[in-house]
């Protein structure tokens, strides 16, 4: 017995302590639940959450079912386990308590030839080959990516110092190999025939295809000024904050040339005259998307040279779909407006849509975005989709590091951006997937009841 049923009223969360596992309670449209109450993420407390009939993760947006402990929303991949209850005036927890579990999927059948092929092995690829074992498509998935290693977690490049790339595996060969997921390391697209649904690849190989997903991401901008080939300059994807004192901004200002001694980079000349003298040159001016192998083909580019896609994740060619940092799509809470938003938490909810149309189950893209840094040791977190702004309205004060910044557009919040004030992203973002609008009115009052899930 963990707790009196009294204790637990309709709407509410309890953590508790069952065999060294942290447990949360929740009763729920006059059901009472037992599941795992650390995100399957980054091990966040769920208790910390917001809750509806899911309960939101406070630091990264991840969304569990209260009821079956099932993943609901990105960036997580693992859902909650969900325990056995007994309720007779007391609240029981039975069964083995485990941190968390995969959803039951299936594996390929023997005889099966329909082929589903994933370029690229990030997050949508993954979550679209694991979405499709789990909706018990019998047929062969082949993921194929120019990286040497399994799919991993990149998200932790640009946070953690000296990371190891075991500890960065989102999924080890184990887990390939049981859910007859193939996977093809060091191999490269280099076309796409969508009249023959073949591709073909940098060793000469051609595989044919009966669906696809390209998911190629995208690839660092280079810096077009004399001084590049230094041998300490740097181009990162993914930026690791190198210090976390001594930072200044050079704004509306621009590299003009990087001046060497003995073949490394020794001072970088900026437009406005100012000489900075530098031991490392890192460069971090945005992404190209990898989407060159396609001319030639039928598929629709936009002007930036991202594929085209609908809320569906189709292309404009039957049976070829898209998704992650290469593609722009309609954003829902946007009102449809075509954007490419490089994101994990995007990619992985555009690979779960692009599964369950192949199975012609049709789904829309509703997904929030949901982003999260870390700064000089602070954590920042950020929902919604600002572009257009006109105003920000700021709760507490930015100099404290504890602040809330909402942003405004058409009398209604947009986005918000937050540091130290957790849970309040994940309410925003919550809020604006359920199409529930936050006026202008709400935000710059002094009571923040409108933070409080109804």
């Amino acid at each position: 017995a963990v707790c009196l049923e009294s204790e637990l009223q309709e709407g509410q969360m309890m953590e508790v302590e069952v065999g060294h596992h942290s447990v949360l309670l929740t009763h729920c449209e006059g059901k009472f639940s037992a599941i795992g109450n650390q995100c399957t993420h980054y091990g966040a407390p769920l208790s910390k959450g917001k809750r509806g009939h899911t309960v939101r993760c406070p630091w990264h947006g991840a969304c569990f079912n209260v009821h079956t402990g099932d993943l609901e929303e990105y960036p997580g991949i693992d859902s909650l386990p969900c325990h056995k209850v007994h309720k007779d005036k007391t609240f029981c927890c039975h069964g083995q308590l485990q941190e968390k579990r995969i959803k039951t999927m299936g594996a390929a059948v023997p005889g099966f030839t329909h082929t589903v092929v994933l370029l690229g092995g990030g997050a949508a690829s993954l979550i679209c080959a694991e979405v499709l074992r789990q909706q018990n498509f019998p047929g062969r998935i082949i993921m194929a990516t120019r990286d040497d290693l399994l799919p991993y977690d990149k998200t932790r490049l640009s946070k953690v110092m000296n990371v190891e790339t075991e500890s960065i595996l989102l999924r080890r060969m184990e887990f390939y190999l049981q859910y007859d997921i193939e996977v093809w390391l060091r191999k490269e697209a280099q076309s796409v025939n969508t009249d023959e649904k073949t591709v073909t690849f940098d060793d000469g190989s051609v595989q044919s295809y009966d669906q696809l997903l390209i998911a190629t991401g995208c690839r660092a901008k280079g810096l077009n000024v004399p001084g590049i080939n230094l041998d300490n300059f740097l181009t990162l994807l993914l930026l690791q904050m190198l210090t976390e004192k001594n930072v200044r901004f050079y704004m509306n200002d621009s590299v003009l040339e990087v001046r060497g001694q003995d073949g490394k980079v020794k001072e970088v000349v900026l437009k406005s005259a100012k000489v900075l003298p530098a031991d490392v040159f890192i460069v971090g001016i945005g992404v190209k998307p990898n989407s060159e192998f396609l001319r030639g083909s039928r598929i629709q580019l936009d002007s930036r040279n991202f594929v085209v896609v609908d809320k569906y994740m189709r292309t404009n060619i039957p049976g070829v779909f898209c998704g992650g940092d290469v593609a722009t799509f309609p954003l829902t809470m946007a009102k449809n407006q075509p954007v490419n938003i490089g994101h994990w938490q995007m990619a992985q909810a555009h690979g779960r849509i692009a599964a369950l149309n192949m199975l012609d189950k049709p789904t829309e893209l509703s997904s929030v975005p949901f982003y999260w840094t870390v700064l000089l040791g602070k954590t920042i977190r950020y929902a919604g989709y600002g572009e257009g702004y006109t105003e920000i309205v700021v709760k507490g004060k930015l100099e404290d590091k504890k602040f809330l910044a909402l942003y405004i557009k058409n009398d209604a919040v947009i986005a918000a951006v937050s540091l130290n004030y957790d849970p309040a992203v994940s309410a925003v973002a919550q809020r604006l997937i359920a199409g529930k609008v936050i006026t202008k009115e709400e935000a710059q009052s002094d009571e923040l009841d409108w933070l409080q899930l109804s």
